[in-house]
């Protein structure tokens, strides 16, 4: 399988750390941007690399030359016109016969390339994006998943106003089959998140979102820069790819996340609990899953239905993510085991292994996320959460009290 690497940019927000290298030959800790993504690659047995070039393209040309330093074979197409993330494609779409990777040359990233691929592969997919949340979805292209995380729908930047979504970001990653290159115009500048990846879903292409916590940031912007380097430094980048078992920050949601109202099932009700948003702010930081397992009945007693819980579930994570924090999952148990209320669902009304003090939800994250157990924490406010948490095999389990101030982010402070 070959890897495109769109390599053209000028870097105009990054102008002030380098101004006369292309943005991908920037050095992040003393190596460019570029070459990191040719080690993954090769790392991955990808070893096909076609390098889309533009401004100051020679000196990329001129450092990686033909690949064989890499043990990689590397040709070259020269944008003469810039044409966006897209347009060069056509161009090359002779070399382009089976799938391809494409990597956007401003990026750091650890991804388990063959993880990904095996996805894509078991969907049939016309094309693949890593999907990942982020602690500023508002200023990110956004996308809508079915249940079957298919691509229903583009959210590009800027957003519609109020607009109430899953925080699920395009991180700038695909796979893409030839035939996609059929929707992209020749000549002319074009995007894959704007124009070709919504023209595909109305063409009624199979386009799949894949989910990952991966590491992946682009160093577009000074701050950004910094960011990466001392990610890299630290050995954050290389820790978060999936192959490596993670920790796992579980959390009930009704009364540690948000206000405690009984039988929550309208979304005007969801409110965040004060320090929230910093407590898994840390989270995120400390490199941490924060996933959420709650039980909600509501759906067994007939109070909302499922796609109704998951929008209210929609508004939690665009609350969050205004407040620059985010979840990687979010579990729920709809069932409940008592009958007998009249506009009970008699479909949910069963006993089941995922109802805490059960551990079916955390035994399922666990197994989903390549989460270490044994090294992860439970927190709630009732001790169903608490034996949930025992039973599954956590390391501990911290029972907090709502009405305490910061009780999440004092919690949180504990631990990390």
């Amino acid at each position: 399988m070959k890897v495109v690497i769109i390599a053209g940019g000028k870097g105009t927000r990054i102008v002030s750390i380098a101004d006369e290298i292309p943005k991908a030959m920037i050095p992040i800790n003393g190596k460019p941007v570029l070459e990191y993504q040719l080690e993954l690659a090769k790392r991955y047995g990808f070893t096909e690399i076609i390098i889309i070039i533009g401004y100051l393209g020679e000196q990329i040309k001129n450092y990686f030359g033909d690949g064989k330093k890499w043990a990689l074979t590397i040709s070259y197409y020269e944008e003469l016109i810039p044409l966006g993330t897209a347009g060069a494609l056509v161009e090359i779409s002779d070399m382009l016969n089976y799938d391809f990777f494409v990597f956007y040359g401003d990026t750091i990233m650890d991804i388990a390339l063959d993880q990904m691929l095996d996805f894509h592969l078991s969907n049939n997919a016309d094309s693949t994006l890593l999907l990942h949340p982020n602690d500023h979805p508002y200023d990110s292209d956004l996308v809508e998943l079915s249940e079957d995380n298919k691509i229903i729908r583009f959210y590009s930047k800027p957003h519609p106003k109020n607009l109430i979504s899953r925080n699920l970001v395009n991180a700038a990653l695909y796979i893409l089959s030839p035939k996609l290159i059929s929707l992209i115009p020749q000549g002319v500048k074009s995007d894959f998140g704007k124009d070709i990846f919504p023209k595909s879903i109305k063409n009624e292409f199979n386009i799949y979102g894949y989910i990952s916590p991966e590491y992946i940031k682009d160093m577009g912007t000074p701050d950004r820069n910094k960011r990466v380097c001392e990610d890299i430094e630290s050995g954050k980048v290389a820790r978060l790819n999936k192959k490596n078992p993670r920790v796992a920050i579980f959390m009930d949601r009704d009364g540690v996340v948000v206000k405690e109202v009984n039988l929550l099932h309208k979304i005007e009700d969801i409110e965040l609990i004060e320090g929230v948003d910093e407590a898994i702010s840390l989270i995120n930081d400390k490199g941490y899953l924060a996933i959420i397992v709650t039980n909600q009945p509501v759906i067994a007693r007939g109070l909302c239905s499922i796609e109704e819980l998951n929008f209210i579930h929609k508004k939690l994570e665009t609350m969050l993510g205004a407040k620059h924090a985010y979840v990687d999952s979010i579990y729920y148990c709809p069932h409940h085991p008592d009958s007998g209320f009249p506009e009970e669902n008699k479909k949910y009304k069963i006993v089941c292994d995922c109802r805490k003090p059960s551990p079916g939800m955390l035994l399922k994250a666990a197994a989903e996320w390549n989460i270490d157990i044994a090294s992860s924490y439970m927190i709630g406010d009732r001790m169903s959460d608490i034996e949930a948490g025992e039973r599954a095999g956590v390391n501990y389990s911290i029972l907090i009290n709502e009405n305490e101030p910061n009780a999440l982010l004092n919690a949180i402070k504990n631990i990390i």
